[in-house]
């Protein structure tokens, strides 16, 4: 996450205002996108298209004649409380580039009214359900056997619904069925379309560099936090929610196989690529290399040890010291007493010599012993159960 989004603001994002576009899927659809990886890109191809457009759109209404922008595509599949929802987040350039005698000249977005954020949605919900009519790509799982379903799809129906494992309020009221609905918009930059929601309110610009990298560092999150996550006394997982429910739910309790199912369903399919790029930013675009920044040579310190000085080889790693610095601000190779530059001299891994060094620092030596094999902890929780079942529990 922090290295990608590093390499991401030093070797790929021009020095340009960034915009975010979210946009989610109807929950009936999110079965199907969870474990098809082609479906699912083939309607961000369309959603990226659509979004593009506009902004070329906006640069020919302002003199700029074939222009282009671009984007940087990350695909999460669950929501805050882990049920299977596989969204996109597009961070485009907030404008577009033309070219002016050879030079390219870039050209800002300008200010940006929620009644463009409903057109494009517009656009982009027409051109995805004419593609899905085409292809037949998409169907109701009602009336379906629940016997000729592949296992890793009823796990995906189950984390989608959140009744199997049951866990949230969604196993108690169940998901409303996709039913057409009228363009709305909630707040300003947000548009709602036919169980589609699209949120463009999210900007950093161009000289905040802090903001630039840290929105880059939210859409490649992983999905879950660890300090959202609490063991409980009676036996459940709390996952506490970044925001409330409307219905007042600031937290959701299941028992630790209903948090495996839902982290399982979190993996991506096989050789699906959740970070895509597009436009300029395309890895076959000839505009890249000409939008890219300049690769900075780096700087000479002038009591650089050996190791400093010895030149890098190319690459998009990043040791961990200096993502430590750079995401949190602490230095780690700092010494907390005459702060000079510390280097790592020896890593120990003999077995003695381990055994030596805990017990002079006063740390156990000896190997715990390994607990023994239990049967899986579904419906081990009594207050699950009486949650589910009431008095048959």
């Amino acid at each position: 996450m922090c290295a990608t989004a590093a390499n991401l603001i030093e070797h790929v994002l021009p020095q340009t205002a960034l915009r975010q576009w979210v946009v989610t899927f109807p929950f009936p659809w999110r079965r199907r996108l969870a474990h098809d990886g082609a479906l699912l890109s083939a309607l961000t191809r369309i959603f990226v298209e659509s979004v593009h457009a506009f902004y070329v759109q906006r640069a020919a209404a302002s003199g700029a004649l074939g222009a282009k922008t671009g984007a940087v595509t990350v695909v999460q599949r669950t929501s805050s409380d882990l049920r299977l929802n596989p969204h996109l987040h597009v961070v485009f350039l907030d404008g577009a580039y033309h070219e002016d005698d050879a030079a390219l000249v870039w050209q800002e977005l300008g200010h940006l009214k929620t009644r463009e954020v409903g057109e494009v949605l517009e656009r982009a919900v027409r051109r995805m359900a004419r593609y899905l009519r085409r292809h037949g790509a998409i169907e109701t799982a009602e009336g379906e056997d629940d016997d000729d379903v592949d296992p890793e799809e009823k796990l995906a129906a189950s984390a989608v619904s959140g009744q199997a494992p049951p866990a949230g309020p969604q196993w108690l009221r169940g998901l409303s069925p996709l039913s057409p609905s009228a363009l709305a918009y909630d707040k300003p930059l947000c548009a709602s379309l036919d169980g589609f929601t699209l949120h463009a309110a999210t900007r950093a610009g161009a000289l905040d560099l802090a903001g630039r990298e840290a929105l880059l560092r939210y859409v490649l999150r992983p999905p879950i936090a660890q300090e959202r996550l609490e063991p409980r006394p009676d036996g459940l997982v709390r996952i506490t929610l970044k925001r409330a429910y409307a219905d007042g739910t600031v937290a959701v309790e299941m028992d630790p196989l209903s948090l495996l199912c839902r982290l399982a369903t979190s993996v991506p399919p096989p050789r699906f690529h959740t970070v895509k790029y597009a436009g300029v930013l395309a890895p076959a675009s000839t505009w890249r290399s000409r939008v890219a920044p300049p690769r900075k040579a780096p700087a000479e310190v002038p009591d650089a040890t050996e190791e400093a000085k010895a030149p890098k080889r190319a690459g998009t790693y990043r040791p961990w010291a200096e993502l430590l610095k750079r995401t949190f601000g602490v230095d780690v190779l700092q010494c907390p007493k005459c702060k000079g530059r510390m280097k790592l001299v020896a890593m120990v891994t003999d077995a003695k010599s381990v055994t030596r060094y805990l017990a002079g620092i006063g740390e156990l030596a000896d190997v715990p012993g390994r607990s023994p094999s239990r049967g899986p902890p579904y419906w081990k929780s009594v207050v699950l159960r009486r949650k589910a079942l009431g008095d048959a529990a």
